[in-house]
């Protein structure tokens, strides 16, 4: 995972290990966080604290399928947690050689007093949030020249106006943040398909012209989106009907090991089974609910 250093901190940043034996003057932080996912093998959680501008780790932990924390508590120097000004949550390679915060933060803080409100609305993590993003979606299989197959693709375009124009409104540009992208999926009789990765609502995907799902007759449209007509994963046939499926938006760690959306999921909704081929569809915004949070006390 390339490591870059907090944008608000600068280029020269000295690390500070909490692990000084001979500091008996011991803090305590205590995470009491909700709505974390498990990130399999591979990744944790990493802790920091801001202490003078550079960042300083407060441990690692896991997290398990039902969103306990593998540790809460953590000891750190007395001196350097009272300086503390602001608390961020990253995720992290396991093993993980570099001392520097990845560039995959997803909460930060402001200590108040002795407690830290930990939000992806942070500067440090997102520094924004995703409630105002609008979005949906057509049916259509553009890579294919027959149009019998046209509910076996899902395009995040709208041409409700009669031209191809962006599908998915207010969604932030995550091409200048590092750590982040964005995932489309598909997921049909309970198991998720991604249509691809992409930074922005504008452009092709990231796997446009390398899918091995999409027809042979072209890379399809300029949007996120994706034709399940061939070399179907196991258990599932293509072409499909998507009508019943649930279509998600998401947002992913970069690097990312998992085949299944990350908890943060700016839109989702059902295709309805009367959805006519081409006709816009609107996807409920549902970011809100799936925002981890908490709080940090010392």
């Amino acid at each position: 995972m390339k490591k870059i250093l907090f944008a608000l901190l600068a280029i020269s940043i000295t690390f500070y290990s909490c692990d000084d034996d001979d500091n008996d003057d011991q803090g305590n932080l205590t995470l009491d966080l909700s709505g974390l996912e498990n990130l399999g093998d591979g990744y944790m959680y990493e802790g920091w604290i801001v202490v003078d501008g550079s960042p300083v780790s407060t441990g690692t932990f896991s997290v398990d399928d039902d969103g306990e924390l593998s540790a809460t508590s953590f000891a750190i120097d007395g001196a350097m947690l009272d300086a503390a000004t602001t608390f961020v949550l990253s995720i992290e390679p396991s093993p993980d050689s570099d001392p520097a915060p990845s560039a995959t933060k997803i909460l930060g803080g402001d200590f108040s007093g002795n407690t830290a409100s930990a939000t992806i609305m942070h500067a440090a993590a997102f520094g924004t949030g995703f409630g105002s993003v609008t979005g949906g979606y057509i049916l259509a299989t553009p890579t294919t020249t027959i149009d019998t197959d046209e509910a076996s693709g899902v395009w995040f375009l709208d041409n409700s106006t009669g031209s191809p124009a962006i599908g998915l409104n207010d969604l932030p540009d995550l091409s200048d943040q590092a750590g982040w992208t964005y995932e489309g999926w598909a997921v049909i009789d309970g198991t998720p398909v991604s249509t691809g990765t992409f930074d922005m609502a504008a452009g092709f995907d990231d796997n446009a012209t390398t899918t091995a799902f999409k027809g042979d007759d072209g890379d399809g449209p300029a949007f996120p989106g994706e034709d399940f007509i061939q070399n179907a994963p196991s258990g599932m046939t293509f072409p499909t009907d998507l009508k019943g499926a649930t279509i998600v938006i998401s947002i992913e760690p970069v690097p990312d090991n998992s085949s299944a959306p990350f908890t943060l999921k700016p839109l989702a909704g059902e295709v309805p089974a009367a959805l006519a081929d081409h006709a816009f569809q609107t996807m409920d915004n549902i970011a809100s609910s799936t925002y981890p949070s908490g709080t940090i006390s010392r």
